[in-house]
């Protein structure tokens, strides 16, 4: 028995040598081919100014999964532009020694708060690796301008208009509307903080909610104005001044000192000629070039006399710049996305959104995620699991099946929950398990509570003329039904399934995050929070986006420094659920299928982490 140990021992000690072995000399190979690609780059004389770039549509944090054989032959069009990807980008471009900049045209980005505070940290870590960042976007709301601010240079064309708002949101209270239809609704709810049952209850909205929306607004509004005014050189109260005059021309935009050219875009390559100027005469240069159109067309009698600027479009320009040569790591960083609503069953995708909770929009399901889990956690060369998750919450049952195996993965590997725009109620009860919590100052999350929702239809029936006979076998037979109202006693059943769920989330979080259970009230009770008001209660524990998760999630895996080596990030995609192309549906069907009584009692009754609300630009 001993000596088959020892022999087994040795071959696994053995096989781990060779491994290594190989892995050494894949990364000799890769940083000699990476020397002899840079060598005749430059013996080419590929140097660029800048490379131009376009972004816009909602820009996903991770790419999608690989389309199918079948899926590529058909005339599906191009996956969305995902951060993944732009990362990657921006990761070459900061390394390549013969650029000089980015010209990032901004073609109507459709991304939340955080989204948007991602993409602007990857300029930031772009300009300071020593990159020019020119931005040029014909919009500039809030969203966009939020975003343009980061820009060394920011240009936009004459017609635009700068027209940041400011922040707008609004709730629809239903119970007067349903009330007559003949339609009742009966909520649980632990706090008046857990709002998102309000509207079928209450005609307007309660003190509590307009507190908690005062927090948050504030906070966000404040985040906002400062990044813009920090980015501009302005002081916040200015820009916030500003923002109360839109819209303004451009005209007037430049000469508050909002955008730095007025252009259009074909003019960026004269334009961006220009060696950088500081000195106010050259600023001046700049201003009188730009709002003189009369000037502007005496140059071009002359194009061939004035110097442009090398401007390569990304698909040209990746197969000329220069790289840097990194050493591979044997191990990767594992991603699995948690991204919509939360329930019980598969993840997916229907083909219309509904603005219905748990019935309309993306679903994450808790079968696929927990295979995806069970699966990632017999992966030996995976270091360590990066958790993104994106959802308002959910099932109760779902988060805490999920919940149960990140829990179990934490003790093996390190876990790290990357929070994007939301991450809220069931969002927050899946991460409140991982190694360590990020997020950006800009997610919403916190939302620890719990409520439930039961709606009956028995007054709307009697007003149809429509006559319902329910036979039941067992006293609580019929407890989920929609036909009548409850009674005290049933009541009382469900209002205890509401506390006890309650109670189990706050153990979960108690217990992941180490904080007292006692004193968790103040936190909880359905509050939500930014992310940076999250950072001040110990419910987050760092910000930063998804390249400072993974130098986090490194650190923790003990991994190499990812500054100095290459190490490989990894979707995890569950085979069984990849995506099928629908066949054609009639519409009808469709939201038949989606408000079936099999999804809305997904919705009814059941105890429900989910967030309360939504704030938009």
């Amino acid at each position: 028995m001993s000596d088959s140990k020892s022999s087994n021992d040795f071959f696994t000690t053995l096989g781990h040598e060779l491994k290594q072995l190989w892995q050494d000399l894949g990364n000799g190979w890769r940083q000699t081919a990476v020397s002899l690609r840079n060598g005749l780059r430059r013996l080419r004389r590929t140097e660029l100014d800048y490379v131009v770039m376009a972004i816009g549509g909602a820009m996903p944090e991770r790419a999608d999964p690989p389309r199918s054989f079948i899926e590529r032959q058909l005339p599906l069009p191009n996956p969305a532009l995902s951060l993944e990807e732009f990362n990657e980008r921006l990761a070459r471009l900061a390394e390549a020694d013969n650029i000089r900049g980015l010209v990032l045209v901004c073609q109507g980005i459709s991304a939340g708060f955080a989204t948007m505070q991602n993409i602007r940290r990857s300029l930031e870590r772009l300009k300071a690796a020593g990159k020019t960042v020119v931005i040029y976007t014909p919009y500039l709301d809030l969203r966009h301008y939020f975003l343009a601010s980061v820009a060394d240079r920011l240009i936009v064309p004459p017609s635009t208009q700068f027209d940041a708002y400011g922040l707008h949101s609004e709730i629809t209270y239903l119970k007067n509307g349903l009330d007559r239809l003949g339609v009742g609704a009966e909520v649980v709810q632990i706090s008046p903080y857990k709002a998102s049952a309000n509207p079928y209850v209450n005609e307007a909205m309660t003190p509590e909610e307009k507190e908690q929306f005062d927090w948050l607004l504030d906070d966000l509004f404040d985040q906002l104005t400062q990044a813009m005014a920090d980015g501009r050189s302005l002081p916040q109260t200015t820009v916030q001044e500003l923002m109360n005059q839109v819209p303004l021309t451009a005209e007037a935009a430049l000469a508050a000192g909002l955008v730095d050219n007025i252009a259009y875009q074909d003019e960026l390559a004269y334009l961006l000629a220009e060696l950088p100027e500081t000195d106010e005469t050259a600023e001046s240069s700049e201003t009188e070039e730009a709002t003189e159109p009369a000037e502007a067309t005496e140059a071009d009698s002359a194009p061939d006399e004035r110097p442009q600027a090398v401007l390569v479009d990304w698909p040209r320009a990746e197969r000329r710049l220069t790289e840097a040569a990194r050493q591979r790591s044997r191990k990767f960083i594992g991603v699995i996305s948690i991204e919509g609503a939360i329930n019980m069953g598969s993840s997916q995708s229907p083909p219309i959104d509904l603005p219905i909770p748990l019935i309309g929009g993306q679903i994450a399901g808790e079968q696929t995620l927990v295979y995806l889990l069970r699966q990632a956690e017999q992966l030996d060369d995976m270091a360590g699991l990066l958790l993104y998750v994106d959802s308002p919450g959910g099932s109760a049952l779902a988060s805490d099946l999920i919940g149960r195996e990140i829990q179990r993965l934490n003790q093996k590997k390190p876990v790290l929950a990357y929070m994007g725009n939301t991450a809220a109620s069931g969002g927050y009860y899946v991460s409140a398990y991982a190694r360590h919590i990020m997020s950006q100052p800009l997610t919403v999350t916190g939302s620890i509570g719990v409520v439930g929702v039961r709606l009956h239809t028995q007054g709307l029936y009697e007003k149809l003329g429509v006559n319902r006979v329910a036979l039941n076998r067992g006293e609580h037979a019929g407890f989920f039904s929609d036909m009548r109202p409850l009674t005290p006693d049933e009541r009382t059943t469900w209002e205890n399934l509401i506390v006890h769920a309650y109670g189990q989330f706050k153990a979960v979080v108690a217990e992941g995050r180490q904080l007292p259970y006692d004193e968790l009230d103040p936190i909880c009770l359905g509050r939500v929070w930014t992310g940076r008001q999250a950072l001040a209660r110990q419910l987050v524990d760092s910000h930063g986006d998804f390249i400072d998760a993974v130098h986090k999630l490194a650190e923790l895996a003990e991994l190499p420094d990812p500054t100095s080596h290459d190490i490989p990030v990894v979707n995890l995609y569950a085979k069984q659920t990849r995506h099928v192309t629908p066949q054609p549906f009639e519409m009808a069907e469709t939201l038949a299928s989606w408000l079936s009584p099999e999804r809305l009692a997904a919705f009814n009754q059941k105890p429900l982490f989910l967030s309360p609300y939504f704030i938009k630009l």
